[in-house]
């Protein structure tokens, strides 16, 4: 009973964590291309895929405790030694878990173009202030020395 239980909610997940991914690789299209509004729909997309895998997560682990099994790889090879049902449940949980990964590397990635564009943006908005010198090099490729600061409004 448990185990058919499991196995639904790894197929559920496998499902969510699919399209997860797909809206991961969208927003990196729409990080590249800086639409807003694309980012804000994908926002609101991915929000309740989160929200389920978190939730079928927890049941999962649940499951496995009123089984007295730990609620990780182990338990679940247990759980699957035990089942008819077992080598259904250990690919689907490896497919989970592969897709979680690719799902997890995907989103370091963007989050790494969203620091570098906060940082560039960042640095332009300090030089426009003032408050940030561009580093410049005179004719020997040496720093030039730049007499006064001055706010690029003032200059």
């Amino acid at each position: 009973m448990h185990d058919t239980q499991l196995l639904e909610l790894f197929t559920q997940d496998i499902g969510s964590a699919e399209q997860l991914l797909e809206l991961i690789e969208t927003e990196f299209q729409a990080l590249n291309a800086r639409d807003l509004s694309e980012l804000q729909s994908i926002l609101s997309a991915k929000i309740p895929l989160l929200a389920l895998l978190e939730q079928h997560g927890k049941l999962r682990s649940q499951l496995l405790a009123k089984l007295n099994l730990s609620a990780d790889r182990d338990g679940i090879c247990a759980l699957a030694a035990q089942s008819s049902l077992g080598e259904q449940l250990l690919e689907a949980a490896d497919q989970l878990h592969n897709l979680l990964e690719q799902c997890q590397s995907a989103n370091l990635r963007n989050g790494r173009l969203i620091r570098t564009g906060q940082s560039s943006t960042s640095s332009m908005l300090n030089i426009l202030r003032g408050s940030e010198l561009p580093s410049l090099y005179d004719s020997t490729g040496t720093k030039a020395k730049i007499g006064q600061q001055r706010p690029l409004s003032q200059a």
